[in-house]
């Protein structure tokens, strides 16, 4: 089971600090979840400039030119952030007893843990 997937809401944890022109600290939605290469895309993170070639489109109108936009950052340098204290914190499992239409079912389900300054 993933513990980070699309739409939960991360922590930057590495990096250079906001002060000097980084990201470390910054929370960000995740847009995409790139598996086979343990990245993700963070919204308003890791920002790069793509330089697009300049073409037509079939109305005539121009395209191409700079762009900025988000570039894929590793998952190890990411935490989610607990919804309760608003906190980056490690990601747990554990097995629920879930029942549907009268069948009971085994669901493994992730939550946020308690980081040890919260205890």
């Amino acid at each position: 089971m993933a513990k980070i997937k699309k739409g939960d809401l991360v922590q930057v944890l590495t990096g250079k600090k906001q002060d000097k022109g980084g990201d470390r600290g910054k929370q960000g939605k995740v847009l995409e979840v790139l598996a086979e290469q343990n990245r993700v895309i963070v919204e308003g993170v890791n920002f790069v400039t793509k330089h697009n070639r300049v073409g037509q489109s079939q109305r005539g109108t121009k395209t191409g030119g700079i762009e900025t936009m988000e570039a894929p950052i590793h998952i190890s340098n990411v935490a989610l952030v607990d919804p309760s204290s608003k906190k980056p914190t490690r990601v747990g499992h554990r097995v629920e007893e879930q029942t549907k239409d009268g069948v009971k079912r085994t669901v493994r389900v992730r939550y946020a843990k308690k980081s040890g300054k919260d205890l």
